[in-house]
């Protein structure tokens, strides 16, 4: 039987949508769908795929909206485990959805702006692919922890730590793997790095961290 959860409607709705881009991934790019899914422990994917990036790609913004409606329902169940045990607000909800998404374009956005005003255009774009897949990688691990947590497991903090700090491990993973590429040139350009990093890596996610704490 499963846990009831208020609104489990419109969760339901959200997860059919994610389950549903991520099908029409495998469905229009079915080769890359399956390198995409060893995408750890094998450059294979980020070495074909990277070589031919385009402004928009369709199998990266499939998996991109999964990953924008994953991050919100898991954002929305940490912040009532772990901060406000508060009903389901569609209006609230729809705000988080909204920003998180407008919060990851706008990033993506002002980094390739970075890479043209210092002519470094193939880099950024290979460091955004790179990034981009490990984020939607996290993305498509996150969709089935979500199901677990409406339907099946009661939230607790353990699990959201540990769902997390799994997150977190993908990306790492990720950042290493960009760090090995771009070695030479990340350490002839530390400071700039480093800046980097703190402005367009940690900076918006404390925004919107404050945000979600305040609003």
């Amino acid at each position: 039987m499963l846990r009831e959860v208020v609104s489990n409607e419109w969760f339901t709705i959200l997860i059919v949508m994610s389950l549903s881009f991520i099908a029409m991934a495998k469905f229009m790019f079915e080769h890359r769908f399956y390198d995409f899914l060893v995408l750890i422990g094998n450059s294979k994917y980020l070495k074909i795929y990277g070589r031919d990036q385009k402004f928009v790609d369709g199998f990266d913004t499939l998996l991109f909206l999964n990953l924008i409606i994953s991050v919100s329902i898991f954002t929305y169940i940490t912040y009532s485990t772990l901060i406000d045990p508060a009903n389901f607000n569609l209006i609230g909800f729809s705000k988080l959805l909204i920003g998180i998404g407008a919060l990851l374009l706008i990033k993506i956005l002002l980094e390739r702006l970075l890479g043209s005003l210092f002519e470094i255009d193939d880099v950024m774009d290979q460091y955004l692919f790179q990034k981009t897949s490990f984020k939607n990688l996290s993305g498509l691990f996150l969709l089935p922890i979500n199901i677990l947590l409406i339907y099946t497991i009661a939230p607790s903090k353990a699990v959201i730590f540990g769902t997390l700090g799994l997150m977190v491990l993908i990306n790492i993973i990720g950042f290493a793997t960009t760090f090995k590429s771009h070695q030479n040139m990340i350490m002839n350009n530390l400071f700039y790095f480093i800046l980097y990093l703190c402005a367009l890596e940690i900076g918006p996610y404390l925004i919107l961290y404050h945000i979600l704490i305040n609003y």
